[in-house]
């Protein structure tokens, strides 16, 4: 009855990794054997781990990634592809997002640009990282919205707060003069202190060009390059399946409209 009374209160102090481990504790068999030290130790540690499965999780549903499932596990380095499984895990696994680094990532359509972005955010998010992803093309109306309802000033202040912001399909329609502006004020604000993934069908060096004002290019692009990480993609469209005309062997991997890295 005590027991059960203590894990209640566990629970009313909203401490349930406490007590699912004291649960835990009273149906193993030996648990009396520990010292009160070693049982209190595995009582907050489970609290601990509880709670950071929480908040990444939490992260990982703010971030809404065009793709959340994708893992740096999952990095495909097949031949052409442009991708050394060496070069990305040291990425990851690297200190980009602390120091504030770019990361640009480009190739043709369908080379998986988008996936592998998604793939080093959500470990971003798995690391304890706030994410944020944005598709550029639809930022322009996005932007408008948020000046039409006031909400702009709140929004860049989140922004500011976030450790990593996907920009995803960079260069691939054109922008007005009101979102070339803000775009410059959200990668001002960022520039050598919070991460910044990009991804863009265009080369690097017709990014000048796609921004359109010449004065705001150099600023925004000084900014970008100023701490960068450079990956170009190669090969085939992993989105389609190449028409060969022969049955396909049981074996043979199919390739869905989801691409993976």
């Amino acid at each position: 009855m005590m027991m059960n009374t203590t894990m209640e209160q566990l629970r009313n102090l909203r401490l349930p990794g406490m007590a699912e481990a004291l649960q835990e504790q009273i149906t193993q068999a030996g648990m009396t054997a520990m010292s009160f030290e070693e049982r209190l130790t595995m009582l907050v540690d489970k609290e601990v781990h509880l709670r950071d499965d929480k908040r990444k999780s939490r992260l990982l549903k703010q971030a809404q990634l065009k793709y959340p499932q994708a893992s740096i596990e999952d990095i495909d380095t097949r031949p052409g592809r442009g991708l050394e499984r060496k070069a990305i895990m040291s990425l990851a696994l690297g200190d980009w997002v602390q120091s504030g680094h770019s990361v640009l990532i480009t190739g043709p359509t369908g080379a998986g640009k988008s996936w592998l972005a998604c793939a080093l955010a959500q470990y971003a998010c798995r690391r304890g990282h706030s994410v944020y992803y944005q598709r550029v093309p639809r930022m322009g109306e996005e932007l408008r919205i948020r000046h039409g309802n006031a909400t702009f000033g709140k929004w860049l202040i989140q922004l500011v707060k976030t450790d990593v912001l996907v920009l995803d399909d960079w260069g691939m329609s054109g922008i007005d003069t009101q979102t070339r502006a803000d775009l410059l004020e959200i990668i001002d604000d960022r520039a050598a202190s919070k991460a910044t993934i990009i991804t863009s069908q265009l080369p690097i060096e017709h990014w000048h060009a796609w921004v359109g004002d010449a004065t705001i290019a150099d600023a925004m692009l000084d900014r970008i390059m100023q701490k960068n990480h450079r990956l170009t993609l190669t090969g085939d469209s992993l989105r389609q399946k190449p028409k060969t005309g022969k049955k396909e062997e049981k074996n043979e991997p199919i390739v869905t409209d989801t691409p993976t890295i």
